[in-house]
């Protein structure tokens, strides 16, 4: 009896807070106006950063002249579309940003999950905290913060180099070689963000009963045993969901970590599509090239997320949406 009017009583509740169903909507509105009003900013935002800047996207197909604007310029169509995916540099373009996008999805999930293996087997509280803040920290630097280490560290005259010579190694050119630059790139960013990573599979290890893993003991499973029947289980879900969040962002490979530390010895390999808008439009005021660029990126990437959010629920039954 008790049960049945708990029960009673939560839908009733959840009646009163879903606005728009039944006679109770106008009692809800008024009872959490104040909901609303706080979505009032988030969608004045909504609407002036990403709803009106919609509106650029006829830059694509106009010959763009700055001073009669959008409305007053000729009109050419697909003619930038067909320009830009001429340019012998667009294949190279696309190819850097997926290889190095792909390439930090794939190994800063891993170092994530193994961090968090690694932690997870830690028995003392306190140095595992301290631990996971460390690694946690460089999240929350700017890539300018980042890249003047990284300058510091993997310059021609940096630590990393005097290390090298004091033990009779050559040098590297971390920054200058376009066949090292991509993967100075990757794993400078993993080594930012392997961290935050780990903190999503931690709260994964979480849902493990600690009794579980005590009995599995008991009865003679060794630690490897443990990890691949019981923990791995867990995880490696969370690790296809993330991986599959990362492949939406395939074509973001990472715009203010190249600007930082790219340079032109480097552009062979280094360049990638939001650096090449940030040229052409700003820098070379070929507006018309940027627009095109930047609608391509977004249809791919739209295809890619929801591909991927496809595909994630099909293999480990977590979707975005």
């Amino acid at each position: 009896m008790a049960h049945e009017l708990v029960e009673q009583q939560s839908i009733h509740v959840l009646s009163e807070a879903r606005p728009g169903q039944g006679p109770s909507s106008g009692k809800a509105r008024q009872r959490y106006w104040l909901l609303y009003l706080l979505l009032l900013p988030a969608a004045v935002a909504l609407i002036l950063f990403r709803v009106y800047p919609l509106w650029g996207i006829g830059i694509a197909f106009v010959d763009y002249n700055p001073v009669k604007g959008l409305s007053g310029s000729a009109w050419v169509g697909w003619k930038n579309f067909q320009e830009v995916f001429r340019r012998p540099e667009t294949i190279n373009l696309v190819r850097n940003t997926v290889l190095i996008a792909l390439g930090k999805i794939m190994i800063e999930e891993v170092a994530g999950l193994s961090f968090a293996l690694l932690l997870y087997e830690v028995r003392f509280p306190l140095y595992r905290r301290f631990a996971q803040v460390v690694t946690t920290f460089p999240h929350f630097f700017s890539w300018v913060i980042v890249g003047t280490m990284a300058l510091s560290l993997l310059g021609a005259s940096g630590a990393v180099n005097g290390i090298f010579a004091s033990l009779g190694l050559p040098a590297v050119r971390f920054l200058a070689d376009k066949r090292v630059f991509p993967y100075t790139l990757i794993f400078s960013d993993v080594w930012k963000e392997f961290g935050w990573s780990a903190v999503v599979y931690l709260a994964a290890l979480t849902q493990i009963n600690p009794e579980l893993l005590e009995a599995a003991a008991v009865d003679g499973a060794g630690r490897g045993a443990r990890l691949w029947r019981i923990v791995l289980p867990v995880v490696l879900p969370v690790f296809v969901f993330m991986v599959a969040i990362g492949m939406g962002g395939i074509l973001d490979a990472g715009f203010e970590q190249v600007l930082v530390l790219y340079n032109p010895a480097v552009y062979s390999t280094g360049d990638i599509l939001d650096t090449y808008v940030y040229r052409m439009g700003l820098v070379n005021f070929k507006f018309e090239i940027a627009t095109v660029v930047g609608i391509v990126k977004a249809v791919v990437g739209f295809a890619a997320i929801m591909t991927a959010n496809w595909v994630s629920g099909k293999l480990s039954g977590f979707r975005m949406f």
